[in-house]
């Protein structure tokens, strides 16, 4: 089976299932419609493979490949970044992205957006503002740099954008995964 043939029979099956939200109706609809024969929507779809005697992963979004895996000293090989590096990877580049956005669409003159973050686990007691009181819970520390001749106002606007980036909504909402065996073959 080749990859947009996976694509395609995900698309089939997401128009046939019965969703209960409208968002989610929305945007199977809106995935599937962008899809070409051969073309996967990067938004949607990411296919990953590993050899089950390590961590290594081969990871394919549209037309990328990156390689996924855990360093060395929990096992893995560090031929790629850990699911949880790819994770901030992911919120950072959206965090950045959506800031310049923002900027030039007002026509700030902002130069240039760096995101830092780290991820942990932490103590739920040690954490004041969490609704979990009991366990660990995951902290992401995300610091932003922004360079260029932009005014304090504006500063205070792009962190409050900052918070408005799809990839950082999708990680503080509600979270549905459903997860089913695909057979071989």
């Amino acid at each position: 089976m080749r990859v947009g043939d996976f694509a395609n029979l995900s698309c089939r099956r997401s128009r046939n299932t019965n969703d209960s939200t409208q968002d989610s109706r929305q945007h199977s609809l809106h995935s599937c419609s962008q899809m070409g024969d051969d073309k996967i929507n990067n938004l949607s779809h990411v296919i990953v493979r590993g050899n089950a005697t390590g961590f290594a992963q081969e990871i394919q979004i549209g037309s990328h490949r990156l390689t996924g895996d855990e360093p060395v000293s929990s096992g893995g090989t560090d031929t790629g970044p850990s699911p949880y590096d790819l994770l901030l990877a992911a919120l950072g580049s959206c965090t950045s992205m959506t800031i310049s956005l923002y900027a030039r669409r007002k026509g700030w003159p902002l130069e240039e957006v760096t995101v830092l973050l780290s991820h942990s686990k932490i103590y739920a007691a040690d954490c004041a503002e969490c609704e979990t009181r009991e366990g660990r819970v995951d902290r992401i520390e995300r610091e932003i740099k922004l360079t260029g001749q932009i005014t304090a106002e504006q500063r205070s606007k792009l962190m409050e954008i900052a918070d408005k980036c799809p990839v950082h909504r999708t990680l503080t909402s509600e979270i549905d995964i459903r997860t089913k065996e695909k057979a071989a073959g």
